[in-house]
């Protein structure tokens, strides 16, 4: 079976976790997209670990994982986690696999995001993934592949003197980073790059368990986000094909992680944001800070509009409701079903949802939630079903493994 995990709303919908406890069921994990501008946060029996560009799969000892050529690798991002995974017992070898097509974030990639951030104000991870996507689109970037050429080094040299002199000249802007990271990214991951299609397809071909795991959310998607508030990839179900290379007729389901409430990180349009004591009850309960930057959520009510929209463009067939536990004890919660622009009702979001009212169901919350789920809860859970079309199959209720309940 292939399945796809992708996030439902802005990213941070606890898709680590949900990766994590499927993995223990599958052959090999695929990350798809985005760069390390994404963070999976993973407790496992090890201890603790944000992933940012190894799937999360690779706790499960007999899991095969694969760096997808949809993906854009900060080398020293990479090299930081190999040697924590290392730290803890994690055993790399002959199960962790880099495609040769997946394309590098240089250090100019890095200095342009820093210099458009402070243009536009995006609000990006300021990780040099947009930049690097572009020179991908554009035909400039460089390969993972690259790395095992042997002119690489003197290559990389000289495209950086070009780089730097560009930046320095047009901007009046110094990179900040030097080459060393670069100039040894052969040493210290070149024995985990390869031509990653026809492993892929000989799982595929042997009727493997596969997961695609997906990073961001749908709405930060380049064509179907809230734009220009997105990242620089598909974050879709589509996406996944595209960045690692199965063919979509062989998907056989794909699973949505939403998060009991809405977060988003950055700047952009959020319909059901709170601003007031709610919110900050739910960042600090939820611990709604960012994994990879460290800046905190803003945090808002359960927007099913966009839960449906993410359901339709990807064709979730069902959903893992994450962080159900941090609505314990908040007397009444909200779920948008609607938007509306004056007597205007909207079922899905229009072009431009900066200035749509939400349109809200009300529900009674839950005590603590332990092993079973209450009345109240189960009532939630329907309302979810009910507004998305799609049934809930998995439920969180807590950052560890076995916090996990499946219907």
């Amino acid at each position: 079976m292939i399945t796809v995990v992708i996030g439902t709303h802005f990213g941070d919908e606890g898709k680590g976790k949900i990766v994590d406890y499927l993995a223990k069921d599958c052959h090999m994990v695929v990350r798809y997209n985005g760069g390390n501008n994404a963070g999976h946060t993973i407790i496992s029996p090890q201890g603790k670990l944000v992933l940012h560009l190894i799937p999360a799969g690779i706790f499960n000892p007999d899991c095969i994982c694969v760096i997808g050529p949809g993906v854009v690798i900060r080398p020293g991002s990479l090299y930081a986690e190999i040697d924590a995974l290392n730290k803890i017992g994690v055993d790399l070898k002959g199960r962790f696999f880099i495609s040769s097509r997946a394309h590098l974030v240089m250090p100019w990639h890095l200095a342009l995001d820093e210099l458009e951030d402070r243009k536009r104000k995006i609000g990006t991870t300021k990780r040099g993934i947009g930049p690097t996507y572009s020179d991908k689109i554009a035909r400039n970037g460089i390969r993972a592949g690259d790395v095992l050429l042997p002119d690489f080094k003197k290559k990389i040299k000289k495209l950086f003197e070009e780089r730097s002199k560009f930046i320095k000249r047009e901007y009046n802007f110094t990179i900040g980073e030097d080459l060393n990271e670069w100039l040894s990214t052969e040493e210290k991951i070149g024995e985990y790059i390869i031509d990653t299609e026809p492993v892929i397809w000989n799982a595929v071909e042997s009727q493997k368990n596969i997961l695609l795991e997906g990073a961001q959310g749908t709405l930060l998607d380049i064509d179907f986000g809230t734009y220009p508030f997105v990242t620089s990839s598909s974050t879709t179900a589509s996406g996944a094909c595209q960045g690692s290379g199965i063919p979509p007729m062989r998907i056989d389901r794909v699973i949505g992680v939403v998060k009991a409430y809405t977060t988003r990180v950055g700047e952009g349009p959020f319909p059901t944001e709170i601003k007031d004591k709610t919110s900050r009850m739910m960042r600090e309960k939820g611990e709604e800070y960012g994994a990879t930057t460290g800046r905190p959520r803003r945090c808002g009510w359960l927007d099913g509009v966009l839960l449906r929209y993410a359901v339709k463009l990807s064709g979730i067939t069902s959903l893992a409701l994450t962080k159900l536990d941090v609505l314990s004890g908040f007397g009444e919660i909200n779920i948008c079903e609607a938007y509306r622009i004056g007597d205007k009702r909207y079922d899905y979001p229009p072009f431009n949802i900066k200035d749509v009212q939400p349109v809200y169901k009300t529900l009674p919350a839950w005590d603590d939630i332990e092993d079973k789920l209450s009345r109240n809860a189960l009532d939630f859970i329907k309302a979810i079903e009910d507004i998305s079309g799609t049934k809930v199959g998995i439920v969180s209720t807590g950052p560890k493994r076995d916090a996990t309940i499946t219907l």
